[in-house]
């Protein structure tokens, strides 16, 4: 039994908490994903409540992003849905560029985030037939549920042998800002995703000398062929070909132009690319330089780590150097198994577990966005299909009006 004090202050706690009635779905995530839902929704006189866990909308971008970071892909695929990039950006927007446009998007729609609110727990009532979504000082209910929190809301930070060890620097990529913190260093590079390359570019470019671990396969190709995006021939052969004719093309074009990477210790996974991706997430390298720096041996190609130890690491195939700093460009992943409770439409890895293009819905009110492994292509057509279900849902009456339920007003 705990003391009659500890029950006062469990009890002023409860008091303290506000309780609000959302009108319209609760939108859990100010990225990109969060932004095209409330936008189509507001397109659809549809209200909407994001709840956002940092101080500013796109938090990943603001501040978990490198100075360097542009689009990979041209901006035609990275708009989001009934608004497009300024005519007068580049082709591949700086990261500086894409966050501007998402706050014009932001004031453009009206869409006003309610911030600093992390969300603990999201869980359906079956005897109302609401949400409830507890952040640290409220509580949100509604009849819909929006998860926009995507695939990338948490880094992820792999489990290395002796990495307590290792007395100098350790930074994961989210923490990363440019390579002249690391200027005449050896770092050791983990990693060798779109991430990893680009980092030990910028490295290079600071005269450090980035030793890049390569542990599995991965596919490496140009990011334009012939002058066009790779990814919208990609795009474009898909709508007459096959999957897999697609990917034998593609990589019959990224040979004759970048060459067997498999000599530079870059070995091709079996599985085509797109394949690839839309399987497992797993997306090719787009190169924008790096191939060329490891060609020359700036950038240092290393098998699986054995160990690390206190100035450096151990490699498997027998080498061991030492290094100034170790950046882990290990990627993020979602976290949604963490506080959405009672629900089994997600996977534990926190993906849908309905597969694409159905993912986007699933039961008791309950939506995601920004999970397809497709992009931001993949997130504007599930916010617009969200909107158009809501929107169907609100006009038979089932968006909770004052006159059959009790509404619940802020506490003051």
């Amino acid at each position: 039994m705990g003391s009659s004090n500890e029950q006062d202050e469990d009890h002023h706690q409860r008091q303290q908490r506000k309780c609000l009635w959302v009108n319209g779905p609760v939108i859990i995530g100010a990225g990109p994903s969060g932004l095209a839902a409330a936008a189509c929704l507001s397109q659809n006189q549809i209200p909407s409540l994001i709840l956002e866990k940092s101080d500013c909308i796109a938090s990943l971008w603001q501040y978990r992003t490198y100075d360097r970071l542009k689009l990979h892909l041209p901006k035609h695929f990275c708009e989001l849905p009934l608004m497009g990039f300024p005519q007068n950006f580049p082709k591949y927007p700086s990261k500086h560029q894409f966050i501007s446009y998402m706050e014009s998007y932001a004031s453009h729609f009206s869409i006003h985030p309610r911030f600093n609110q992390t969300v603990q727990s999201a869980e359906f009532d079956s005897v109302s037939g609401f949400w409830k979504v507890s952040t640290q000082d409220s509580d949100y209910i509604s009849r819909w549920l929006v998860v926009a929190t995507g695939e990338n809301a948490e880094p992820v930070v792999p489990e290395i042998l002796g990495i307590e060890r290792f007395t100098r620097t350790v930074v994961h990529t989210s923490m990363y800002k440019s390579g002249s913190e690391f200027k005449n260093q050896r770092v050791l590079v983990v990693g060798c995703g779109n991430s990893g390359m680009e980092v030990s570019l910028d490295l290079c470019r600071q005269n450090a000398i980035p030793h890049m671990v390569v542990r599995n396969t991965v596919h490496v190709l140009p990011r334009e062929m012939f002058g066009f995006s790779t990814f919208g021939i990609a795009m474009g052969l898909l709508k007459w070909l096959p999957l897999r004719l697609v990917d034998k093309i593609l990589l019959l074009i990224a040979n004759l132009t970048l060459g067997n990477t498999d000599q530079l210790g870059l070995r091709r996974p079996k599985t085509g690319p797109i394949e690839l991706k839309n399987a497992t997430g797993k997306t090719p390298v787009l190169d924008v330089g790096a191939l060329s720096q490891i060609r020359s041996g700036k950038i240092k190609v290393m098998e699986g780590i054995k160990e690390i130890t206190r100035n450096g690491a151990k490699f498997i195939d027998g080498q061991e150097k030492e290094f100034d700093s170790i950046i882990l460009a290990t990627g993020y992943r979602s976290n949604v198994p963490s506080w959405l409770k009672m629900c089994d439409c997600f996977s534990k890895d926190g993906m849908p577990k309905t597969p694409f293009p159905n993912g986007w819905k699933a039961e008791n009110g309950l939506y995601t966005v920004g999970f397809t492994r497709r992009g931001l292509l993949g997130t504007a057509s599930d916010a617009m299909k969200i909107a158009n279900d809501v929107a169907q849902q609100w006009k038979d009456g089932k968006n909770c009006s004052n006159s059959y339920v009790i509404f619940l007003k802020e506490s003051e």
